[in-house]
């Protein structure tokens, strides 16, 4: 029988005076908080198995209040989210749901506050990879690491290998604007490992880095490994992740 074992950390970083990162897992939510230590969660494969982080956006008030929102939002639904249209109707009410907490078209302390979303449904033999800005999903198999989520970002100057800009997210403007959804759906079996991820860890951290911390670690202290890893880049921002491999008992 297959299973899903989910390896998460969330920590501020080095440079950041608050996390503003929050992360689900099936019925589990780590709001705005800190792990230096992962958390390894085990699920059997049954009812829809959501896993998403959430990056409340830099410079606008409430990051961390429409992160948290959304990841507890995702949870309660989590188990509903058996296709394609119901991870993008999650994701649009989601959107609303930041836009209305932020005041609606009444101006507030909250106002344009937002976040980015990136996770994966794993089923019984599928798995939907869905995201809405820049926070990444990065599959690992005997080919290399591949990026599967697609970056909401404007093209990239020569040289440039990051940006902090992204053209979409869930909430974010003083008014209310509609988000066009990435979801794709791929099959599923034993071994496959994915890495969830704010860009925290994929700024500072090239993919060849990336891919050699997961090639030699799984679980709990992968996760360790890649957050370490940030650290020693110079942890510029809040780094949130989650490694979830499908395993057969």
């Amino acid at each position: 029988m297959l299973y899903v074992a989910v390896s998460a950390l969330s920590h501020p970083g080095l440079l950041r005076h608050r996390n503003e990162d929050s992360l689900v897992a099936g019925p589990w939510t780590l709001c705005a908080t800190v792990t230096e230590n992962p958390q390894t969660l085990v699920f059997r494969l049954g009812t829809p198995l959501v896993v998403a982080v959430a990056d409340g956006l830099g410079g606008h008030p409430g990051g961390d209040v429409a992160s948290a929102l959304v990841v507890r939002r995702i949870a309660a639904i989590g188990p509903a989210l058996s296709s394609e249209d119901a991870v993008r109707d999650a994701l649009h009410a989601c959107n609303r749901a930041v836009y209305e907490a932020a005041g609606g078209e009444e101006e507030s302390e909250l106002t344009a506050m937002g976040t980015t979303i990136a996770g994966v449904v794993v089923e019984q033999d599928s798995l939907r990879v869905f995201n809405v800005g820049d926070s990444r999903v990065l599959a690992v198999s005997r080919d290399g690491l591949r990026q599967v989520s697609v970056d909401d970002s404007p093209p990239l100057e020569p040289g440039q290998r990051t940006t902090s800009l992204v053209t979409q997210c869930l909430g974010g403007m003083p008014g209310y604007r509609s988000v066009d959804p990435h979801v794709t759906t791929a099959p599923l079996s034993s071994g496959d490992c994915y890495l969830i991820s704010t860009d925290g860890l994929t700024d500072p951290l090239t993919p060849d880095v990336i891919e050699e911390v997961l090639r030699e670690h799984e679980d709990g202290r992968a996760a360790f490994e890649l957050w370490k890893a940030a650290i020693e880049a110079g942890g510029p921002d809040n780094i949130t992740l989650a490694v979830v491999r499908i395993g057969d008992e």
